[in-house]
């Protein structure tokens, strides 16, 4: 009975926190359906995709979405590159594998206004014009730490005995990488990536210093909120909470069929 009653307190605590952590986002759907916009719950009856349509007329929504979007693919996929090096980088080291960790984790001890006004003031003097590259450049360091540890993560699943026994049936040290390294960093890697991209997407300080004449969607929701509560707001916010659950589902699916 002891046993039962520590799982059962366990499970409790989780819906809690789960329920904690979603109920936000579930009332900005909610609010999101509802026609007449008003604070309280809508009815079933007065459920409305009025807002989503709404969306299609929207160009500055939509091209900050687009803006968003290209500037966190490019950092997804640069901080994943950069952190798979260094984490091999760490593989190798011998010496020195505690200041290589902490070199790699120091921009997330930076806050990131002091951060981007630092970009910002480097590129002005550069004469470095703000784009979406510029912004991918401040995002990179954001993401890249916590790439590099998600795929440090995942090297727990790679032996040393493997790497040697290839050595010792000659094989390199790319051949090595490519063909036992990589493969064992696959899920890591994949997990990195969309971390990574999920911080590009909704970092809002960074961008705020180095965005160029298009706005990211974080800035362009917050100006939006300044100047009043626009519907089209929330159903964006509804939009790509949907996206994200459906992703999320593609890639447990994907799992699951892999195992």
């Amino acid at each position: 009975m002891t046993a039962r009653s520590n799982a059962a307190t366990v499970w409790i605590l989780v819906a809690l926190a789960v329920a904690l952590i979603y109920a936000p986002p579930v009332y900005l759907i909610a609010i999101s359906l509802n026609p007449a916009l008003q604070p309280g719950l809508p009815s079933l009856g007065d459920l409305s995709l009025k807002w989503y349509v709404a969306l299609a007329g929207e160009g500055g929504l939509t091209r900050a979405l687009r803006e968003s979007l290209l500037v966190a693919t490019i950092t997804a996929l640069a901080a994943v590159a950069l952190a798979l090096l260094a984490a091999l980088a760490y593989l190798e080291l011998r010496r020195g594998r505690t200041i290589w960790f902490l070199a790699m984790l120091l921009p997330l001890f930076v806050p990131g206004v002091i951060q981007g006004l630092a970009l910002s003031v480097i590129f002005t003097r550069a004469g470095i014009t703000p784009s979406a590259l510029t912004v991918a450049a401040a995002h990179l360091l954001w993401a890249m730490p916590f790439a590099f540890i998600v795929i440090l993560t995942s090297m727990t699943g790679l032996r040393p005995s493997w790497l040697m026994a290839a050595a010792d049936l000659g094989a390199n040290w790319w051949q090595r990488t490519r063909d036992i390294t990589l493969p064992v960093l696959t899920p890591g890697l994949l997990s990195a990536l969309i971390f990574a991209f999920l911080l590009s997407l909704n970092e809002f300080g960074r961008a705020f210093y180095l965005v160029g004449r298009q706005n990211t969607l974080p800035i362009e929701l917050f100006g939006r909120m300044n100047s009043g509560a626009d519907p089209t707001i929330y159903a964006i916010s509804g939009a790509i909470f949907f996206v994200s659950l459906l992703c999320v589902g593609a890639i447990f699916l994907s799992a699951r069929k892999r195992t």
